[in-house]
C-alpha cells in the first residue's frame, strides 16, 4: 500500500501556474488582498441620569381578564380521543373484525378460542397462572404495539384483551384476595 497524496497548494482550474514555487508568507496570486481590519467603534456616551420619582405611595392597578376556557369534552369525546390516540379508526375496526368474527370451518373466533384457554387454565391450573397466562401476551402485544403501530399487534392486543377479560378475570377474586374467602 502506497503512502497517500497530500497536496501543498491546490490551484484553481484556468489559472496559469506560478514561475516558481511560493515562498514561506507569499499569497497566492489567485487570492486577492483582504482589507485591513476597521478601526474598533467608538464607545456610546454614557446614558442620561433619569431623575428619581417623587416619594409617596405608590399605586399599581391590575386587570385581571377572563381567560375563555375551551368547553369540557363530554365523556364520549374523552373516549373518542383516548381510543383513537392508540390507533386509527379503520385499524381498530379491522382488529376487533379478526379477532372477533368466526374462522369459516371452525364456527369459533381466535378471541373465543384464546379466552376459552385462558378460563381452561384457571379451572384446571388456578387463578394466579391464568393472570398470568392472560396478562403476559397483553403486555408483549401492547408494547409491540405502541413501538410499531402495526395491525397485527393491534389484533394480537384485542385477542390477548378478550382472553384476560372473559377467561381469567373473576370479580369474585377481589373478595378472595381482601379476605380469602373462596366459593
Amino acid at each position: 500500500m502506497s503512502n497517500p497524496i497530500n497536496p501543498t497548494r491546490v490551484i484553481p482550474g484556468g489559472t496559469p501556474l506560478p514561475p516558481r514555487p511560493p515562498g514561506p508568507g507569499d499569497v497566492p496570486p489567485w487570492r486577492t488582498p483582504t482589507a485591513p481590519p476597521a478601526p474598533p467603534a467608538a464607545p456610546e456616551p454614557p446614558a442620561a441620569v433619569l431623575p428619581l420619582p417623587p416619594s409617596g405611595p405608590i399605586e399599581v392597578h391590575v386587570r385581571l381578564l377572563p381567560v375563555e376556557e375551551p368547553p369540557e369534552q363530554s365523556r364520549r369525546e374523552r373516549a373518542w380521543a383516548w381510543i383513537t390516540g392508540i390507533a386509527p379508526a379503520w385499524k381498530i375496526i379491522v382488529a376487533l373484525l379478526a379477532a372477533m368474527v368466526p374462522i369459516p370451518g371452525v364456527g369459533y373466533s381466535l378471541a373465543g378460542v384464546w379466552a376459552y384457554t385462558v378460563g381452561q387454565a384457571r379451572i384446571e391450573v388456578g387463578a394466579p397462572w391464568a393472570y398470568g397466562l392472560g396478562i403476559v401476551p397483553l403486555l408483549l402485544a401492547a408494547r409491540a404495539l405502541y413501538r410499531t403501530g402495526a395491525l397485527r399487534f393491534l389484533i394480537a392486543t384485542v385477542i390477548a384483551a378478550t382472553g384476560l377479560i372473559f377467561g381469567a378475570l373473576d370479580p369474585f377474586d377481589v373478595v378472595t384476595i381482601t379476605t380469602g374467602v373462596h366459593r
